[in-house]
């Protein structure tokens, strides 16, 4: 004997004579349509990845010829070499932890003191703060301003600081996070308050530790940004022992591609490298955030949905 557990037609379970409960029919369907659109959505989204690994390790030959898919054919590592062996990578490279590093903690410290600020009902000129966050997303002042203001206002050409500071703000992750401290329990501020904490005090020691979840993600949103960034750089930067990786990497790139003529065994090899350079460096630039990301995985999904919905 069975009996519905519901009498609706969305029946996702019957529950059995013996007390156990079973899916029913359409939900057991459901379950395997899920299971594979998400399989091959995960297939869809490695491949690029393997094929961009395969590449990196393959010969200009076997990449011409259209035979690299999933496993590198005509194994070479002459474009890692060519590149990991050049001093000007490794300052380069540094200079993008730095970068990311720096840029990231003066963006965690702006955004999340300017959301806690904008999220407290009793702050005077409220609004007045959010409206001055909003309007930057819809206009901007054009690029000829800002490079003047940057270069020769603030006279950070050549500097860290034109790279870091002017993208510092993001007003999508200024939002989510204000959201999230909108659903911060009030009765925690309060106690804390009667035991003698200012305000920073309560940010500081009793906000800040409960929130890890949308501090981790929104860290992780600047960490990428930073890490992948090269316009900046590119328009600011001058100094070739100040360029990020990426910079180094474009003009690596744009070098190889623009090379027409070559000639001899170091011609050889720079045709070969021209072949999957850009492999190379894309495998190159991704990796330090693909080995970041796993730990910071656990927080992803909450963070984003702790900010995004109000209760």
């Amino acid at each position: 004997m069975v009996t519905d557990l519901a009498k609706t037609p969305d029946i996702v379970a019957v529950r059995t004579a013996g007390g156990t409960v079973k899916d029913s029919t359409g939900y057991r369907v459901f379950r395997v349509v899920n299971a594979t659109v998400l399989t091959v959505i995960c297939l869809v989204t490695l491949y690029p990845f393997v094929n961009l690994v395969a590449k990196s390790f393959s010969s200009e030959g076997q990449i011409a010829a259209g035979n690299v898919n999933l496993i590198p054919r005509g194994f070479n590592t002459t474009t890692f070499q060519a590149v990991m062996s050049d001093p000007m990578f490794w300052t380069n490279y540094k200079n993008t932890v730095v970068y990311t590093v720096v840029g990231t903690v003066i963006a965690m410290a702006i955004t999340s003191t300017y959301a806690y600020a904008i999220s407290r009902p009793y702050l005077k000129g409220r609004m007045f703060f959010i409206g001055i966050a909003v309007f930057t997303m819809f206009f901007g002042g054009g690029l000829i301003p800002n490079y003047i203001l940057v270069a020769n206002f603030l006279g950070w050409r050549n500097s860290m600081w034109a790279v870091v500071v002017p993208g510092a703000l993001s007003i999508f992750n200024l939002l989510v996070m204000k959201s999230f401290f909108e659903n911060f329990p009030t009765e925690l501020e309060e106690a804390a308050t009667i035991d003698g904490l200012t305000t920073y005090g309560v940010f500081a020691r009793i906000v800040l530790p409960l929130s890890k979840a949308v501090i981790a993600t929104m860290t992780l949103f600047y960490a990428v940004g930073l890490w992948n960034s090269w316009f900046s750089a590119f328009l600011y930067l001058d100094d070739k022992d100040l360029f990020p990786v990426t910079v180094y990497l474009r003009n690596l790139i744009a070098a190889a591609t623009g090379s027409q003529e070559v000639t001899g065994g170091a011609g050889a090899d720079a045709v070969q490298i021209g072949a999957n350079i850009q492999a190379v460096t894309m495998l190159l630039t991704v990796l330090p955030i693909i080995c970041l990301y796993p730990f910071l995985q656990r927080y992803f999904v909450s963070g984003v949905m702790l900010g995004s919905v109000k209760g």
